[in-house]
């Protein structure tokens, strides 16, 4: 039986600026990347989505970003390996003060955004992001893009390391996402995005922009949690895999 992860950007409201669809999507994810402050989310916002994910029982992940409020993490900054471990290991430091603080345990750690795409690419901001983890929680996962530098990164140092994949975006034919600003690269119709999740999980192939098959490894599929149908999607998703006998959990969660 094929078994995989469904996890959500969560947490992620700010002030007076709020997801509406958090608590709706918990029941149907099976882990939360909870946003940590710099990119997006607040400690009130942190603290009620921790207490959240415990009640539905989520794996809970710390999701760090750029501190680029305003950007919402997704505009690329220059900086160096360094900096990026301060950030991870500042963030981490937050979000799990607080999943403590309710008795709980954090699972994984999932860069956001801009840094996500700039570890998938850069060798040595990726080993920066896996030395951060692996320093402050050597037991934590890491959630990276399948086939990319960031899981090479946690082999080398010896942390676990868990493939994404996208539901809603497109993939060139080196396996890389498409970037947000070329057109096609968030996929808008969702048979579209169901398909795409079918075939990536069932057979291990995703369909690039050109149309040739690259081979993929979905051991997580991450769901958007600030797209207007964020709540339909996540349903819709979690229905196609349950009818296709998919067994829905986080890793290293028995169910």
């Amino acid at each position: 039986m094929n078994t995989v992860d469904i996890n959500c950007d969560l947490g992620e409201s700010y002030g007076v600026y709020r997801m509406a669809s958090d608590e709706a999507i918990l029941p149907l994810i099976t882990s939360a990347n909870i946003a940590c402050g710099f990119h997006a989310g607040d400690p009130a916002t942190m603290r009620q989505t921790v207490l959240q994910a415990l009640e539905h029982h989520v794996a809970i992940g710390a999701h760090p970003g750029l501190p680029d409020l305003q950007g919402f993490g997704r505009r690329r900054m220059d900086i160096s390996p360094r900096e990026a471990y301060d950030m991870v290991v500042y963030q981490m430091g937050a979000l799990d003060a607080f999943v403590r603080s309710y008795g709980g345990r954090m699972h994984h750690v999932k860069p956001h955004g801009a840094l996500y795409n700039m570890a998938a690419e850069d060798d040595q901001l990726a080993e920066g992001i896996a030395e951060a983890i692996y320093k402050v929680q050597p037991e934590l996962y890491l959630y990276g893009l399948a086939g990319s530098a960031m899981k090479q990164a946690a082999d080398r140092i010896g942390l676990r390391s868990i493939g994404e994949v996208f539901a809603d975006r497109t993939y060139g034919p080196d396996g890389r996402l498409t970037p947000r600003s070329h057109p096609g690269a968030v996929i808008q119709k969702t048979e579209q995005a169901l398909a795409q999740v079918l075939r990536m999980v069932k057979e291990g192939i995703v369909v690039s922009t050109e149309g040739s098959p690259v081979s993929i490894k979905a051991e997580t599929i991450c769901i958007h949690g600030d797209g207007a149908h964020a709540l339909v999607f996540a349903q819709e998703i979690r229905s196609l895999l349950e009818s296709e006998g998919v067994n829905l959990t986080a890793p290293g969660v028995a169910r």
